[in-house]
């Protein structure tokens, strides 16, 4: 069974940066994408970013494009989130997750870690 843990949240000052590591285990054949999601309190939840296990082909939301680079370490067992010029609106539970394809849809997702805090204050 896929397993994943997220680290490396904290609170940061906005314009600050943070850096997120999704450490995972147990993957299967099946298993192409890490994506990054974020649930801010009283909202639902929201697709930051992926990345494609095969192909290291990557995806972003608008809201964090050109800001927020994902990444993955040559073992392919650690997936990056680094987060630049952090905005208050960024605060949120930040959740990795492991499924078939790189995708915006949360139901492409088979297996969720626990969630790291991102706090930025203004």
């Amino acid at each position: 069974e896929v397993q994943l843990v997220e680290s490396g949240g904290g609170l940061v000052q906005a314009g600050g940066s943070l850096r997120l590591s999704c450490a995972a285990s147990g993957f299967t054949v099946d298993d192409d994408a890490i994506g990054w999601f974020r649930q801010a309190p009283g909202k639902e939840r929201e697709w930051v970013s992926c990345i494609s296990l095969s192909t290291d082909g990557t995806l972003y939301a608008d809201s964090v494009k050109g800001r927020f680079t994902i990444s993955i370490n040559n073992a392919k067992d650690t997936v990056y989130l680094q987060m630049n010029s952090l905005k208050p609106e960024d605060t949120a539970v930040y959740y990795c997750a492991a499924g078939w394809i790189c995708s915006s849809s949360s139901s492409r997702y088979d297996y969720w870690g626990q969630g790291t805090q991102v706090t930025v204050s203004s």
